[in-house]
């Protein structure tokens, strides 16, 4: 998802190479998806809104909990601290539409419900 992500990003800037990037570090913190499935299975038949914004804010700990880790070793792939909505450059606000959409993805991928 990051890829293709960033690949649409430099389609914004006129750049038709679509050239999309990631971090080794990034696999096994997207690997780290898989510790959703006990809370996917617990949220089976709730509310929509309340499952992406339980999603979104389990995505927004991890990036922050990892991003913080790594910017120790000064390995940390990111750093939003030029976006206006960022939490100490480790997280931007402004993705949580995103992360919410992602954590109904992974729902449907890890849950099968």
């Amino acid at each position: 998802m990051e890829i293709l992500y960033t690949g649409l990003c430099s389609f914004q800037k006129k750049d038709r190479t679509l050239t999309g990037n990631t971090s080794i570090w990034m696999f096994p913190i997207y690997g780290m998806v898989s510790l959703l499935t006990p809370v996917c299975t617990k949220l089976k038949g709730k509310n929509l809104m309340i499952r992406g914004g339980i999603y979104t804010c389990c995505i927004f700990l991890g990036e922050y909990l990892t991003g913080s880790a790594l910017r120790r070793l000064k390995a940390c792939p990111w750093d939003y601290s030029n976006s206006p909505l960022n939490i100490n450059g480790l997280i931007r606000l402004d993705y949580a539409p995103l992360w919410f959409g992602a954590g109904l993805i992974f729902e449907k991928i890890l849950c099968r419900h």
